[in-house]
């Protein structure tokens, strides 16, 4: 499927965070971090903007042309996942998300603290944090459009992937890309699963030097 990408900035804020607001207000761990669907409608998208502000700051965000479907990337070095995307030495971030967000969510924090404990560490990969397409868009292709470039760079330099994936749906469109379950699911408290995915690059296509 032939999809125009290209790299969002600052003044695709606005945009992302919308895309990732109505992609997964239905999402069955959105729906754990905000039970309430009123809440949810009201408070989902400070948590979908703090991650969009994050990547915006620290990675990568590809973004459709058309402003149907948004990937955030994080290129995360060997031995650099210290318990909490987005911040830094000294920092406590799934702590400083609860406070920006929803101070008195505590699966806000929680959500941070249970996926940085099973983020693989000792490997430099690159981290598919979110992946969104606008509801209606679903079904046509546009997800493996957006990971399919990452992905090829990912074989040609030698570099592996990860995510993880938060429905059966997803699941399987990441196992098609190639993606592996590693570890074991992670069961969120009386709550839903995920699934943490790695992705070897794909022997034959590294570029050499």
């Amino acid at each position: 499927m032939g999809v125009a990408i290209r790299v969002a900035d600052s003044g695709d804020r606005e945009l992302v965070v919308r895309l990732l607001d109505e992609a997964f207000q239905d999402d069955p761990v959105s729906g754990w971090v905000f039970p309430d669907p009123a809440d949810r409608r009201a408070t989902h998208h400070r948590l979908m903007a703090a991650f969009t502000d994050i990547v915006l700051a620290e990675g990568r965000v590809d973004l459709a042309e058309d402003g149907s479907a948004c990937a955030l990337w994080l290129d995360v070095p060997a031995g650099d996942h210290d318990g909490g995307e987005g911040e830094t030495p000294g920092e406590d971030g799934p702590a400083q998300l609860r406070a920006a967000v929803d101070p008195d969510n505590e699966r806000v924090e929680l959500i941070g603290r249970l996926t940085a404990d099973v983020h693989p560490s000792g490997r430099a990969h690159t981290y598919l944090w979110m992946i969104a397409v606008s509801p209606e868009r679903q079904g046509e292709g546009l997800g493996s459009a957006l990971m399919e470039p990452v992905l090829d760079r990912c074989d040609r330099e030698g570099l592996a992937a990860y995510l993880e994936a938060s429905n059966a749906r997803s699941r399987a469109l990441y196992e098609r890309l190639g993606f592996v379950l590693t570890g074991g699911p992670l069961d969120l408290p009386d709550g839903p699963r995920m699934w943490p995915m790695w992705r070897e690059p794909r022997a034959g296509r590294q570029v050499t030097s």
